[in-house]
């Protein structure tokens, strides 16, 4: 399946998959069959062939990219719109590992080889993206979702019982957040609740100087 010429359906399987697994790309077009072509799939068929990502996911614009305008050095970080123009992507898809890093600026992430992407209604700011691990925000937030959330400059901007992923010490929570003052009136320590409740106790961390919040926006998930 991957003799003729770099075109066949192993071929391809081997640009999207990374592995020549032609019986998948199969798996993907029949109605019977319930795998589905992920986010990442999408990103690496898109960038291969020249197709518009937004026509994928949105049903807006052309099928194919305008190649006349691919050269530019500034492409890869724009998103096409449907009136020809091109929208800036501002959502830095990462991963956990490095999410967790204490130092977490956009600058730095746009050193490393990050992948970016647009939402349409999420044009403002700097966001980041990154796929979730385990249960404990179950049914809000399934294993395998990819949250989206917007990085808060100060406890000030902090809202009670909204999901945030928490950075404090190199670890990285998803949770409810509730605030818990000291007699002093500062903002001592944080309680952590997860939805699923039955499985995952709420717990606290000490609020410090290295503790960052980031209120997740969006919530990604696949159709199974």
């Amino acid at each position: 399946m991957n003799d003729r010429g770099g075109k066949g359906i192993g071929d391809f399987a081997n640009d999207i998959l990374g592995k020549p697994y032609s019986h998948i790309i199969r798996a993907f077009l029949s109605d019977s069959d319930k795998r589905c072509i992920d986010y990442h799939h999408v990103d690496k068929l898109c960038a291969k062939y020249g197709v518009n990502k937004m026509y994928i996911l949105e049903g807006k614009g052309n099928p194919l990219e305008d190649k006349r305008i691919r050269p530019s050095a500034n492409v890869s970080n724009l998103s096409p719109l449907s009136n020809g123009q091109f929208n800036q992507n501002n959502i830095c898809f990462t991963n956990v590992e490095a999410f967790a890093g204490n130092a977490i600026e956009w600058d730095s992430f746009r050193q490393e080889n990050q992948d970016y992407f647009h939402i349409p209604g999420l044009d403002a700011g700097e966001l980041f993206a990154f796929p979730i691990k385990g249960n404990s925000m179950f049914p809000v937030i399934n294993d395998g979702d990819i949250v989206v959330c917007k990085p808060l400059r100060s406890l000030n901007e902090f809202k009670e019982n909204k999901i945030y992923a928490i950075n404090d010490s190199g670890s990285i929570w998803v949770k409810y957040v509730q605030k818990e003052q000291s007699i002093k009136g500062e903002y001592a320590k944080l309680k952590l609740i997860s939805a699923n409740h039955l499985e995952h106790d709420p717990f606290h961390i000490d609020v410090s100087e290295g503790t960052k919040l980031f209120q997740v926006i969006r919530r990604i998930s696949s159709l199974d």
